[in-house]
């Protein structure tokens, strides 16, 4: 038995090339997102692999350059940075190794102050904002699971924007690390915060086709 060769360890399994060599019913982590070689995007969340949507619409990447262009307007030259998909979020809990997270999202839009966070890969550890645009089919996931990995990993303010019904729906986390939900706001609303002093977003323009 001298001779048999070893079963590969984690590091030397071969990459997938295809999207239905993925079993949707396993349980994955960031080493194996990285193995991943093909076209369409996955996020992992909590160890479950959920695609998303297809090709975002025309008027999902308008929203999202609405929102995009103010926020780097008013952080030029500033330490914070901002980012848009496809940019990888690794929410680690216990160690930043790849074997033990279990959570990568891409965002819409990100905003990150602490640069201790951003690597080559993307960001380790929980944004200060982050903007989800809901498109047709990616609500719930949305809604539900990633609201339970934002506030879980301390992400000080999660965005919910629908282009459909033109509406913008902010979480703040408070000092219990629990978010806490503003009102619903719309077409003839703005949005500050403190994270961002000076920034103004007029919701008026970012619906606007």
């Amino acid at each position: 038995m001298k001779n048999m060769k070893p079963y590969p360890t984690e590091d030397e399994l071969p990459p997938i090339t295809m999207v239905n060599e993925v079993d949707f019913s396993a349980h994955y982590s960031y080493a194996d997102y990285m193995r991943f070689e093909f076209e369409e995007r996955l996020e992992i969340i909590k160890g479950r692999i959920f695609k998303m949507s297809p090709t975002p619409s025309r008027i999902h990447q308008g929203v999202l350059t609405n929102i995009f262009g103010p926020i780097y307007s008013i952080l030029r030259g500033k330490p914070c940075h901002v980012y848009t998909a496809p940019f990888d979020v690794r929410l680690a809990k216990k160690t930043k190794s790849d074997k033990e997270i279990f959570t990568v999202v891409q965002p819409d839009i990100v905003v990150v102050c602490d640069q201790d966070k951003l690597d080559k890969r993307g960001c380790i550890g929980a944004p200060d904002i982050v903007v989800e645009i809901l498109s047709p089919g990616n609500c719930k996931k949305e809604l539900i699971n990633k609201y339970e990995v934002y506030e879980e990993a301390g992400v000080k303010e999660y965005w919910i924007v629908s282009p459909v019904y033109k509406t913008f729906f902010r979480y703040i986390l408070d000092d219990q690390g629990k978010f806490q939900s503003t009102k619903l706001l719309t077409e003839g609303e703005e949005v500050t915060t403190p994270i961002l002093p000076g920034f103004k977003l007029i919701l008026e323009e970012v619906f606007q086709d």
